[in-house]
């Protein structure tokens, strides 16, 4: 749903945008499944609220009591409001988007919204402090943020190898693992400290959809 706020701050767009939404209420609540006992107590609420409201509204009775319980009031009734449609509407499946226009509450969306494939490839950072251990820490080009990720990116394929000589393609690149958390660490035997491991990088998408290689780099092994 919708991270947009749909109660009104306004006491008096608020009291009108609670007419409606009670008045759907009352004429949809069989069809929708919500108790009649929770309608009641909502329209009391309102009713209660809408003569503070007046009180405070009105320049012959506006004290700071009467604008206090008009506050009070507000929070009541809004809260639960809120209570009401978070638990009988928010993920009922009998409420449509339909519905959810008539009630003045947020649509849901009917689509997904497609996780781009990545255009460019990750930038990354390397960390031999730790002995028999290579780090690979990975982010988006540009970044301050060095664990960002793009958006709809899972996370990273990364294709590495042993080698004496630099591998000429990524597909050369014998081993590969998927991360999605930075960093990547490697950790390799005593007899292998000191030679090269060679690697490069590309974002994954939700969907598996990868992006394209980072140049192959290097590091040689603590």
């Amino acid at each position: 749903m919708s991270g947009k706020p749909y109660i009104p701050k306004n006491d008096m767009k608020f009291l009108q945008w609670l007419n409606v939404f009670l008045t759907y209420l009352y004429a949809n609540l069989g069809r929708l499944n919500v108790p009649a006992g929770v309608l009641t107590i909502l329209e009391r609420m309102r009713d209660d609220f809408a003569l503070k409201l007046a009180a405070a509204e009105d320049p012959s009775t506006r004290t700071k009591l009467t604008v206090q319980a008009k506050n009070d009031a507000r929070r009541a009734t809004e809260a639960a409001t809120r209570n009401a449609v978070n638990e009988y509407l928010t993920y009922n499946h009998e409420v449509t988007n339909e519905d959810r226009d008539g009630l003045g509450i947020p649509t849901r969306k009917t689509t997904r919204t497609p996780a781009p494939v990545a255009d460019e490839s990750p930038d990354a950072d390397v960390d031999t402090s730790v002995i028999g251990h290579v780090g690979i820490a990975f982010y988006e080009k540009g970044k301050k943020h060095k664990k960002a990720k793009p958006e709809g990116q899972h996370g990273v394929e990364i294709g590495w190898m042993v080698s004496d000589t630099p591998p000429a393609r990524w597909d050369e690149l014998r081993h590969s693992s998927i991360d999605t958390r930075s960093p990547f660490t490697l950790a390799f035997e005593n007899d292998e400290r000191g030679k090269t491991v060679y690697f490069a990088l590309r974002w994954e998408n939700t969907r598996g959809e990868k992006g394209p290689w980072s140049e192959i780099q290097s590091a040689i092994i603590p």
